[in-house]
């Protein structure tokens, strides 16, 4: 590609320059590695740069630039020889270069290679291209020998131009800092709890985000209301979602806003759409008594009791706790009062702490009351006065009475436990037993028996029982067997039909039955008839009477068996007859 441009320089359209104004190219041998230059005008050996800048600028073969990724040193300040040189005509010198037009030359080679040099240091890009690059020695034109030579250090590392790729690697963007992270969201939910004569306590939750670091906490800021300058309250953050603004005046409004606070800054506050007025907020004294204690409060002996009844009211209410009008021992109760609750305190209860205690809550003479009532029961004391009243077969009658003590508690029942002599066990025959008598059953026939009785509570059962100081004892009787006697009845009655003969209709062949009921005692004698004529011995009627129940069979009658019939019952009392009439038709 060197020489092609070089022969299309040596045209005649190239011949019209000055000697001083021809190219001149520098060659390096591969084998001694000097730099030789051809053409005229060859600048001497010296180490001063001046002396290796030719007093005429140099026209370049297109494509030189792209190789070599040098430019041509500036034109502007050119070094004639002689004074006399018209200076208007060495001016249009750099307009011939075709290096800007003619660069098509880069696409046969591959000059993408060349791109990443910016990103290489500087002291790289200066150095001489390889050998391989130019044309071989041979083929170019070889300087005269009795020109020395220029110095290869003086053109190795010119000063990078402004157009030259190492130029563009100086200048390097300095590095975005890397992102702090986006401050925590807003407070959530922010209201006023409670609201005094000089303060206002606040509540809020938690934001939704708290960026990349832990939230530090919150910080609340309030001004006046006609102001707009925001006091903080806190000087260091909390992390509580609850605060109380103290040493406020009474009757100022106060806006009030929260901000979230964290390691990347503070998020948009939450504000209260409306200021608070702060004064004292005037409520009546109530009593809320919890439902369980509303009835008896029952516990055991030993037992602690603690309850805690909440009330309400603004200012802070007076709370009075009396027992029958009078103040309470302090020995033996303890009441811790708060804002908002009373507490009623008994280490270990006793029967004597049993009672109606009153409770009254007092504001400027508003008050409220409540009545809380509390027993404390134990184990009752045994019945009294268990007698053994009667024995008789297998059966044994008991009574006694309630106990004189029932351990403040009402008796509920008694537990009836009997004892045989042989095993000396006791055996439960009653249970609950609300009565303070009983009957005991089916003892066994030859044994003796010891009894005693429990009563029983809400507490449980009695620690001891009452027991009977005599036994009974189940001996063995003799009995004798008499026959009742009963009276006999007259069960004379002369005969009676109780269902009468119905008349019937049969047909010819198929036998017909007659039936009629009859009571009578003795038993009555029946006798049937046919059309007043007694029917005897014929095989072709049978007669049966079981029960009281008379029927007579007719077996396969005929038209001729048709007629009255009659059944008549006789005994020594009376006689009774029943008749029908009896149809027997063709079969059609």
């Amino acid at each position: 590609m060197v020489l092609r441009s070089l022969m299309e320089h040596s045209r005649p359209g190239a011949e019209s320059l000055i000697p001083e104004q021809r190219p001149r190219l520098r060659c390096r041998d591969p084998r001694s590695g000097r730099e030789t230059w051809s053409g005229a005008g060859t600048p001497k050996e010296s180490g001063d740069p001046g002396a290796e800048t030719p007093k005429h600028p140099l026209l370049q073969p297109p494509g030189f630039a792209a190789m070599t990724g040098k430019t041509a040193p500036p034109a502007t300040d050119p070094a004639p020889k002689k004074d006399t040189a018209p200076a208007p005509k060495q001016e249009p010198a750099p307009k011939q270069e075709p290096a800007p037009k003619q660069e098509p030359a880069p696409k046969e080679e591959p000059a993408p290679k060349e791109e990443p040099a910016p990103k290489q240091e500087p002291a790289p890009a200066a150095e001489d291209p390889p050998a391989p690059e130019h044309p071989p020695a041979a083929e170019q034109p070889t300087a005269p020998a009795d020109e020395p030579a220029p110095g290869p250090t003086a053109e190795a590392a010119p000063a990078p131009e402004e157009g030259s790729p190492s130029a563009a690697a100086e200048p390097q963007a300095p590095e975005p800092e890397k992102s702090k992270g986006a401050p925590p969201s807003s407070p959530l939910a922010l209201a006023v709890e409670e609201v005094s004569e000089n303060s206002i306590t606040l509540t809020w939750k938690a934001p939704e985000q708290t960026g990349r670091s832990h939230l530090d906490g919150y910080v609340v800021e309030i001004r006046k209301d006609g102001s707009t300058d925001w006091t903080a309250v806190n000087q260091e953050p909390f992390l509580s979602t609850r605060f109380t603004v103290q040493d406020l005046g009474s009757g100022d409004k106060i806006h009030v806003r929260v901000k979230a606070v964290s390691a990347c800054g503070a998020s948009v506050p939450a504000t209260l759409e409306q200021p608070v007025l702060i004064r004292e907020i005037l409520q009546l004294p109530k009593i809320r008594m919890p439902r369980h204690l509303r009835e008896t409060y029952v516990r055991h002996v030993g037992d602690a009791v603690n309850m805690m009844i909440p009330f309400q009211g603004k200012p802070q209410p007076e709370v009075i706790w009396t027992k029958g009008g009078q103040p309470l021992d302090a020995s033996r109760i303890a009441i811790r009062n708060t804002q908002k609750d009373t507490i009623f305190y008994i280490r270990e209860a006793q029967r004597g702490d049993s009672g109606k205690y009153e409770l009254t809550v007092r504001i400027n003479g508003a008050e409220d009351k409540a009545i809380l009532d509390i027993r404390v029961i134990e184990l009752p004391g045994p019945p009294q006065n268990l007698k053994l009243v009667d024995v008789w077969g297998f059966n044994v009658a008991l009574e006694w009475s309630p106990p004189v003590d029932n351990g403040n508690s009402e008796i509920k029942g008694y537990i009836v436990q009997k004892s045989d002599k042989k095993s000396g066990k006791w055996f439960t025959v009653l249970e609950r037993c609300t009565r303070t008598s009983c009957t005991i059953s089916d003892l066994i026939i030859g044994n003796t028996y010891s009894f005693r009785v429990f009563a029983e509570n809400a507490c449980g059962l009695s620690e001891k029982a009452a027991v009977t100081t005599a036994v009974a004892d189940i001996k063995k009787t003799k009995t004798a067997y008499q026959s009742e006697k009963i009276p006999q009845r007259d069960m004379m009655e002369p005969p009676k039909f109780t269902q009468p003969l119905t008349d019937r209709t049969t047909t010819r062949g198929y036998n017909t039955h007659l039936i009629c009921c009859v009571r009578g005692f003795p038993q009555p004698k029946i006798i049937w008839m046919k059309n007043q004529m007694e029917i005897r011995e014929d095989p072709k009627y049978i007669a049966m009477i079981e029960q009281g129940v008379c029927s007579l069979e007719i077996r396969k009658p005929s038209p001729f068996d048709g007629g009255i019939y009659t059944c008549k019952a006789i005994n020594a009392l009376g006689e009774a007859s029943v008749d029908c009439k009896l149809d027997v038709k063709m079969p059609q």
